[in-house]
């Protein structure tokens, strides 16, 4: 299976090298694109979606389909580690606990109880690091500034470097910073498996949910400008709008993703330790 396998791979990779014979060259200013495309994407895009950043505007209007299969590829890679990693049935392990008061660590061997009196002893990780008030302190109050700013991008991303992608990997940054400064414990009950998951859906589903209402208005998929009667603005307005709530959609999809993949690639799919 592994000589197949590995056929195929170089296989596939010399047809790809051999179809990079009939690409322009490098900056050529004679091929295709350069042409027809681009020019009318910098010369028309303020005109036709009024959004003044051309970059978000290729991405996610001229370019859509594109950026919604690469929204899914990052939905599919959250599902594929899932998929490969979690672990639903696990036998007892031991487990560690640290008494609040006076950090005395008790081991509890598998299928043993919890200590009494529970809410004066917090959960550990095998390898236990010692708690430091700094850092902890610092990442909380940090944490609430760098979602702001995840949301600043996401919404800003029309008018400047940003969007979807940018300030969704912002937001699932901050998650993961609180389960690296804290512990995957308090991570996972700020925000729920079962929640992570159903954001990863939903973001996807902004962005093709989008495309079939333009189709169901009347118009072409992810034609935003058919929007314009239920946002009650014209049709070029409509684009620019229609942008923005697909960048949402993006947003949410990869944060979501993000922390799905990390939560199980730092615990091996067990969600009781963290990095």
């Amino acid at each position: 299976m592994k000589i197949i396998a590995l056929a195929i791979v170089i296989l596939s990779g010399g047809l790809l090298l051999y179809a990079t014979q009939d690409f322009p060259s490098w900056a050529d200013p004679a091929s295709p694109a350069s042409m027809h495309v681009s020019p009318h994407y910098l010369q028309k895009s303020m005109e036709e979606t009024s959004v003044p950043n051309v970059v978000t505007a290729v991405l996610a209007d001229y370019r859509g389909f594109d950026t919604m299969f690469e929204t899914t590829v990052i939905f599919c890679a959250g599902v594929a580690c899932f998929m490969l990693l979690r672990i639903s049935r696990q036998t007892p392990e031991d487990r560690y606990y640290r008494h609040i008061s006076t950090g005395v660590t008790i081991h509890i061997k598998g299928g043993g109880k919890i200590p009494d009196k529970s809410k004066e002893f917090e959960r550990i990780d095998t390898m236990w690091t010692p708690f430091d008030l700094v850092i902890k302190t610092v990442c909380r109050f940090l944490i609430p500034f760098i979602q702001l700013f995840a949301l600043y991008v996401i919404a800003h991303g029309h008018h400047s470097p940003g969007g979807g992608f940018q300030g969704g990997v912002i937001f699932g940054a901050s998650i993961i910073l609180l389960a690296i400064s804290h512990n995957l414990r308090i991570a996972t009950k700020r925000m729920r498996e079962k929640l992570v998951g159903l954001l990863c859906v939903t973001g996807v589903f902004i962005y093709a949910g989008t495309g079939a209402l333009c189709l169901l208005m009347g118009l072409n998929f992810l034609d935003y400008g058919a929007l314009a009667p239920l946002l009650h603005v014209d049709p070029v307005e409509a684009r620019s709008l229609g942008i923005l709530i697909v960048e949402v959609g993006v947003g949410i999809a990869v944060m979501a993703t993000m922390i799905w993949i990390y939560n199980n690639v730092s615990s091996a799919g067990k969600y009781d330790e963290g990095l």
